[in-house]
């Protein structure tokens, strides 16, 4: 697996779970640079506090920790509805830690000293499902939007306004930001956006903020 494999996990939040500071510190300052955001806490209750408030969508916890247990700690969280996906980490090889992952259905088993590499491959492949469905969801999504517009000229742009809507469906670029990075032309960016804009699927919010929204795209039969 390669570095342009990791530039998925740029749209994840991780929540890592660990209570040796100098490990927690480490290991959070490698994979800031891969994440969308990582919440590193110590204590079963901190993560807790962070599954409640914030949006998580991969797991990373120790299993032994001073104050708590990861296994029983996902558990809880099971019991409660998550669904979360998790990685568990360890310097122990009991048997009955591997046994109760399973039980579990823990995604994946980690062996410390934590190998980045080997993370990072982890987290990956437990997230590839919402990869793939993110993938298919924006290309889905530009089919329709094509349909939607006739002139070929604007397919390019069209892909580029799907590939850059952040989580919130918000397209952060001006005309110039745009033109910038598609070959077209300032008349073909504004005729596009006027079209989607008369339709309901982009609306600006402000220079150089666009609010994108699928419920006017398009229905599937009409798209195909």
């Amino acid at each position: 697996m390669n570095r342009r494999d990791f530039e998925h996990l740029s749209r994840f939040n991780v929540l890592y779970l660990e209570d040796e500071i100098d490990l927690l510190k480490h290991t959070t300052d490698v994979l800031v640079d891969f994440v969308n955001h990582i919440y590193s806490v110590q204590t079963c209750e901190e993560a807790m506090q962070i599954m409640r408030t914030k949006k998580v969508d991969v797991i990373i916890s120790d299993i032994l920790l001073k104050h708590g247990n990861g296994i029983e700690f996902l558990q809880e969280l099971k019991s409660l509805g998550y669904e979360t996906p998790a990685i568990l980490t360890t310097a122990y090889t009991d048997t009955e830690y591997l046994l109760d992952a399973i039980k579990l259905k823990v995604e994946n088993y980690i062996v410390k000293p934590i190998n980045i590499k080997e993370l990072l491959n982890s987290l990956h492949d437990v997230l590839l499902p919402k990869i793939q469905s993110r993938e298919i969801h924006r290309s889905y999504n530009i089919i329709k939007t094509i349909s939607a517009v006739t002139d070929g000229k604007q397919v390019e742009l069209i892909r580029f306004i799907i590939k850059n809507l952040d989580d919130d469906n918000m397209l952060n670029y001006s005309y110039t930001d745009i033109m910038e990075r598609v070959d077209v032309s300032k008349p073909t960016v504004i005729k596009l956006f006027k079209q989607l804009s008369d339709l309901g699927i982009l609306t600006k919010v402000q220079n150089g903020k666009y609010r994108f929204d699928e419920s006017q795209l398009p229905a599937p039969e009409s798209a195909l």
